[in-house]
């Protein structure tokens, strides 16, 4: 079969690239012939071969590039000949689409319904459901959106607080509806159940649904050496609720180990400079993290968001490790309270550190918790059922 995999970066910059990027890696493995259409980006992974781009657009800087960067957005400019070069000379029989709004544009999927391809879209965030993506407006979880159309990301300025951003984000969203990318779309991927749910409110047909959770293309060897630790690994930013978690371990002298970078890393380590408990990683290198992960009691991932399903907990669970995670959005369907992990009330800290001192206290089965994971999350069994959806 010959895939077309496009995505608006092509580097590790987050769990979306990495999904797009392994994906690669497993359809070669098992015999395929695969594309990349992205856009040229300095970090990208270069490529020797079937590599398409189109040229890079910035949404600051000049009023030219601001210009450029808007057409984009509508689906304008070099984008549109860019990927029919691309579908010209590769000739894919499907075309799997993952973050492609903004930096590309959803006219890819147009274009390669028209050219007779399959089209499959793997939903890595709620950019149908919110212009500004994040589903969240002030920090609380908010779909408004989704029921009512896009004029609240305008309204309301969600789009990074300004009227420019979050007016594009509204041109964006008022072009490619739901309605619109639905007829051009054969099945949109949904890595939770959530995510399915979500994307019902948002009108998909639901017989254009199916879910796939995301997978790890290689297992983490189980360890004896376990150290009464908890760690966080993964971006520092609001809606991934590290606030709340200092917080709780904080007032428990918990010991945590923060491995990440993100917007909100240097405002907290200066908020709590004086937590011996705390140590700060920065940083690391994906090796480095799984050693970590292996090695402590428990992870943690306290959302404020609606996370979808997350590579660092799948990362945990396949490694044996517990994992405490908030009560929201995809995470449900990872933790089984009996088994693997604990559930707690979302923004809550005293509820939190209440969860992370039972998670230390407990003799967790991590052979069990790995043995059980690996299972669910290994590559062929992804392999296979993502070719249930090709074909």
């Amino acid at each position: 079969m010959r895939v077309l995999l496009v995505s608006k970066f092509y580097y590790p910059r987050g769990g979306d690239c990495l999904a797009a990027m392994r994906t690669e890696a497993l359809l070669r493995e098992n015999g395929h012939q695969v594309g990349v259409f992205t856009m040229r980006f300095p970090d990208n992974v270069t490529r020797p071969k079937d590599c398409f781009t189109t040229s890079q657009v910035e949404f600051s800087g000049s009023v030219n590039s601001r210009i450029k960067a808007i057409r984009r957005i509508l689906g304008l400019g070099d984008v549109r000949a860019d990927f029919a070069r691309a579908l010209s000379e590769f000739r894919p029989e499907v075309v799997h689409l993952h973050n492609v709004h903004s930096y590309l544009s959803p006219v890819v999927a147009r274009m390669a319904h028209e050219a007779g391809c399959r089209v499959v879209w793997t939903m890595h965030d709620y950019k149908l459901l919110c212009p500004a993506y994040t589903a969240l407006r002030r920090n609380r979880p908010c779909l408004d959106c989704a029921a009512d159309g896009p004029g609240h990301v305008l309204a309301r300025r969600c789009m990074k607080g300004s009227l420019a951003a979050s007016l594009a984000a509204w041109l964006e969203a008022e072009r490619w509806s739901v309605v619109r990318l639905s007829r051009w779309v054969d099945t949109f991927i949904c890595p939770s159940r959530f995510m399915a749910n979500a994307m019902l409110r948002a009108r998909i047909p639901e017989e254009k649904l199916g879910v796939l959770p995301n997978f790890l293309p290689q297992m983490p060897h189980l360890t004896d050496n376990r150290r009464k630790y908890i760690c966080y690994i993964g971006r520092i930013s609001p809606e991934k609720g590290v606030d709340t978690l200092l917080e709780a371990v904080a007032a428990s002298g918990l010991p945590l180990r923060i491995a990440g970078t993100g917007p909100l890393a240097d405002n907290l380590r200066q908020r709590y400079p004086a937590c011996e408990n705390v140590t700060w990683l920065g940083a690391v290198a994906p090796a480095e993290a799984i050693k970590i992960v292996s090695e402590a009691e428990c992870a943690v991932l306290p959302a404020k968001w609606y996370e979808n399903n997350p590579l660092s907990v799948i990362e945990a669970l396949c490694a044996g490790t517990p994992v405490v995670a908030a009560r929201m959005g995809g995470l449900p369907e990872l933790i089984d309270e009996r088994e693997n992990g604990l559930l707690v009330r979302p923004d809550c800290p005293e509820a939190l550190a209440g969860a992370l001192n039972d998670a230390l206290s407990r003799q967790w089965n991590h052979a069990g918790i790995a043995a059980e994971a690996q299972a669910r999350y290994a590559p062929q069994a992804h392999y296979q059922a993502l070719m249930r959806i090709y074909n």
